[in-house]
């Protein structure tokens, strides 16, 4: 869509997320005004976007980050204490705003910054990662009812803020069409409503070796918790029939869940935790697993799941995590509904037992993600709907 002069967008983002993606995209063309993020300027330096645009307000994000890996925190201190770190950047963006055309801010710290960009003549986007607030706590409230444990469902006043955001707003972007579903079913006009798949950085996810022929290798990556669907993926685990079989998992998995698991019966020996990859670490675990299993309950949009496919590794998902906006069923890989731990099992053992379907699957995920085109097509497709928002045509 012309523009008469380039498009001025600020985004803020309380840590980096695909804000990042985003900001690189935009700058490349010209439209990125500012980006405002609550981690500090050395956890940014990676990210190919001018320092001078790149605000930080760090001082509440960083000793949470500390106090949360430490385990000091109890779950209810950790979320006053992340309720503080979106809403304390808020106001810091709020205060900086710098003149531009639309303001992007992440769901959770964009209700003060939207209203002041709406006093500064600007057009203001909620952008949420996630289904509709409401929609997750009923579906986390449900899981910790089944689990026990600590609850992750949202809290009263954060529903609030959210709710605030989606009405402030005039278009919410979300990244799957789970996500839009969630927000029509809670009453928000699908016209105000714009689906924008994530992409994926294919120079940093491609083939870098193979599985083992001599094990069967599952790999979920993200921080573990209820609202990933663990312990489905773990009853799914136990009924996979293999001598030599191994579960990987990428990424945090607090000590409490362990022993959640382990009182329920789902923890055994030949489950493994990686913690932590780095990009190439992650790349060549990806490479060489059998498959991905993304059980989520609650999950906007799985950026791992386009990551694994790009290293030609097939995924199993469930429906709330965006897999259908991203491949079909029985192409590059299988998707399930949520809570279906046989099902998820089911599929497993048919990759295990069928090694000509996995690699008709892994054949067709580099091919799909190989079309998609990165993160060049989120930009461009972001791009056209703010030009259509200040053109009064979205």
């Amino acid at each position: 869509m012309a523009q008469s002069s380039p498009l001025r967008v600020t985004l803020s983002v309380v840590g980096k997320f695909h804000t990042f993606d985003l900001a690189q995209e935009l700058n490349q063309r010209g439209h990125l005004a500012a980006i405002f993020s609550g981690y500090p300027r050395f956890k940014l330096a990676d990210n190919n976007v001018p320092k001078h645009k790149v605000h930080t307000f760090p001082w509440l994000r960083v000793p949470y980050m500390l106090l949360s890996q430490s385990g000091a925190l109890s779950h209810q201190q950790q979320g006053y204490l992340d309720f503080l770190c979106y809403s304390t950047l808020d106001r810091y963006t709020a205060w900086q705003m710098p003149p531009c055309d639309v303001f992007v801010g992440l769901s959770g710290a964009g209700f003060l910054s939207g209203k002041k960009a709406h006093q500064l003549g600007a057009h203001y986007v909620c952008d949420t990662g996630s289904s509709h607030i409401r929609t997750q706590n009923e579906l986390l409230t449900q899981e910790r009812d089944t689990w026990g444990g600590n609850s992750e469902a949202a809290h009263p006043r954060v529903m609030a803020r959210a709710e605030a955001e989606y009405a402030e707003a005039d278009m919410i972007t979300v990244p799957s069409s789970f996500s839009a579903q969630s927000f029509v079913a809670k009453g928000v006009s699908a016209a105000k409503l714009r689906i924008l798949p994530y992409g994926v950085s294919l120079g940093a996810f491609h083939p870098d070796g193979s599985p083992d022929a001599d094990h069967f290798d599952v790999l979920f990556a993200g921080g573990a918790c209820l609202r990933k669907g663990v312990p489905y993926l773990l009853k799914a685990f136990q009924k996979l029939q293999h001598p030599r079989k191994r579960l990987w998992f990428a990424g945090a998995f607090p000590k409490d869940l362990i022993v959640q698991m382990r009182r329920a019966g789902l923890w055994s020996d030949n489950i493994h935790l990686l913690g932590h990859l780095n990009l190439s670490q992650l790349r060549q675990r990806m490479s060489r697993s059998h498959v991905l299993v993304l059980p989520s309950i609650e999950d906007g949009f799985g950026l791992v799941m386009a990551q694994a496919m790009a290293c030609g590794c097939p995924v199993i998902a469930t429906e709330h995590t965006g897999a259908a906006d991203l491949f079909e069923h029985d192409q590059a890989g299988f998707i399930v509904p949520i809570r279906r731990a046989d099902l998820l099992a089911e599929r497993m053992q048919q990759l295990m037992d069928e090694p000509s379907t996995r690699q008709r699957l892994s054949h067709n995920a580099l091919a799909r993600v190989s079309a998609l085109g990165g993160w060049q097509d989120y930009g461009d497709r972001a791009v056209r709907a703010y030009a259509a928002l200040t053109e009064g045509t979205p």
